[in-house]
């Protein structure tokens, strides 16, 4: 997230969180694409990671990109963090280790956000490359030790580095180590809502499996394809991971928001410092629980949303669905993500046959399925067949949908034609991970130093 709200609207009842969740509700002519992904800058004479300070640092490549696109900058405690497009539609961030983020605007067909990526791509080789630096397309560091991996100087980070080894073991891996794809679309009503993040739940883990990119922890196999799925598996299991509660047929904005609301807060906002807050639940706030503590403790919109980019489950409702199962990936994998969830949820005839398709899946195996994909992909069993089979149908009923929206492009070309690392994958019946180790075990000579070369920007 580039930038923390402060919205100063007062809250009042539970109805306002509601409330403010249920305005995401568009007509399905509004609907819109938002794809972010990260990536990991390094020096390219030496693979080393990139720090925040200096001629060639992250705060120069932000400094260097806001000259060049006009983009308002991002500050925090005097230091740039982002980059924000004037409209609001579209922003720059970086992670806590350093990684790039891109945050898309919200466009309407999955051609323009393909371009939008690769305009980006291209302006930031333009500032990065006379600093030595180049971009990794991957789901997890492959070589360097958390110590090893710069902080960057912003506040929210701080609370959370603090905050991390104290609710899960890996924590400061998911902050520091990993870098992700994900799409944020849109929903009619409580009714659509509902039907999508409930499909979308259930099929997690299996985009996880089928951008599996993150084999690699401190320059060796990690014994993972998806080091960063495993990763969620012990992070902060109270804002975290699958919600059982979404599989409820009278599931809606009102449950999330409960839940939400006894998630321990990380921070508030006050004349922009920020405070540290992981001692109190959200509706410990709403009850009067900071009073004494800071000067101004009555909640707010701003503090409501800012709590909202906190919690981390597997989809995220904020006023649109964010899927979040992915690892990062190279650059056509940034368009295969929201190729796959696009067809699967924006037309009517998909949705519902990929809702009929795991209407009877329980929260029991897709928990241990969760669990075992990490480990084994597409090979893990889901109702003693190997989880490719169901890859292989959900694909299809993905590319159907995508042929019915009928987005064409230049060239007459439909949006199926971003799903083809999919179609690879399922051709080869392996994924980027297993492609990655086979490199290392082969060509590369049991290194990582060349996926550096092989999987940049």
């Amino acid at each position: 997230m580039a930038r923390d709200t402060t919205d100063q609207t007062p809250l009042s009842s539970v109805q306002d969180l509601t409330d403010y969740i249920a305005a995401g509700n568009k007509p399905r002519e509004r609907f819109r694409i938002g794809t972010e992904h990260e990536k990991f800058a390094f020096f390219r004479a030496d693979n080393s990671p990139v720090p925040y300070f200096g001629d060639a640092s992250i705060s120069a490549l932000l400094t260097g990109l806001q000259a060049k696109s006009g983009w308002e900058p991002i500050m925090d405690g005097g230091n740039i963090i982002g980059l924000a497009e004037q409209s609001g539609m579209g922003a720059i961030s970086i992670e806590p280790g350093g990684q790039f983020e891109l945050s898309g605007a919200p466009l309407e067909t999955i051609h323009e956000t393909c371009r939008e990526s690769n305009q980006h791509l291209a302006t930031l080789r333009e500032i990065a490359e006379p600093m030595g630096i180049r971009f990794l397309g991957i789901g997890g560091s492959p070589k360097w030790t958390y110590a090893e991996t710069p902080h960057m100087p912003k506040s929210r980070y701080e609370i959370m580095t603090r905050y991390m080894p104290k609710v899960g073991s890996q924590g400061l891996d998911m902050m520091y180590r990993t870098c992700t794809i994900q799409v944020n679309l849109d929903f009619s009503s409580e009714d659509d809502m509902r039907k999508k993040m409930r499909v979308s739940m259930k099929l997690q883990s299996l985009a996880t499996a089928l951008f599996a990119s993150s084999p690699f922890t401190e320059g060796k196999p990690n014994g993972l394809l998806s080091w960063r799925g495993d990763i969620w598996r012990d992070t902060d299991n109270r804002r975290s991971g699958l919600l059982d509660f979404t599989f409820r047929d009278d599931f809606g904005f009102r449950d999330y928001a409960e839940w939400a609301l006894d998630v321990p807060m990380y921070f508030i906002v006050r004349d922009g410092r920020y405070h540290d807050c992981t001692h109190v639940t959200f509706r410990q706030f709403m009850n009067g629980a900071l009073k004494g503590e800071i000067a101004d403790p009555a909640p707010t919109m701003g503090d409501w949303t800012n709590h909202l980019s906190t919690l981390f489950p597997d989809v995220r409702l904020k006023r649109f669905l964010e899927m979040r199962g992915a690892d990062g990936g190279p650059w056509r994998r940034i368009c295969a993500l929201p190729a796959f969830w696009v067809g699967l949820l924006y037309d009517d005839a998909a949705l519902d046959a990929a809702d009929q398709l795991t209407k009877d899946w329980n929260f029991a195996e897709i928990g241990a399925l969760r669990d075992a994909v990490p480990a084994q992909g597409l090979k893990a069993e889901f109702r003693r067949h190997p989880l490719f089979d169901m890859a292989r149908e959900v694909v299809g009923i993905s590319r159907a949908g995508l042929k019915a929206r009928g987005k064409l492009n230049r060239e007459g070309q439909d949006e199926t034609i971003f799903l083809a690392p999919l179609d690879e994958v399922l051709a080869k019946k392996a994924t980027l991970a297993e492609d990655l180790l086979s490199l290392y075990h082969g060509r590369w000579n049991d290194s990582v130093e060349p996926v550096f070369e092989d999987y940049q920007y």
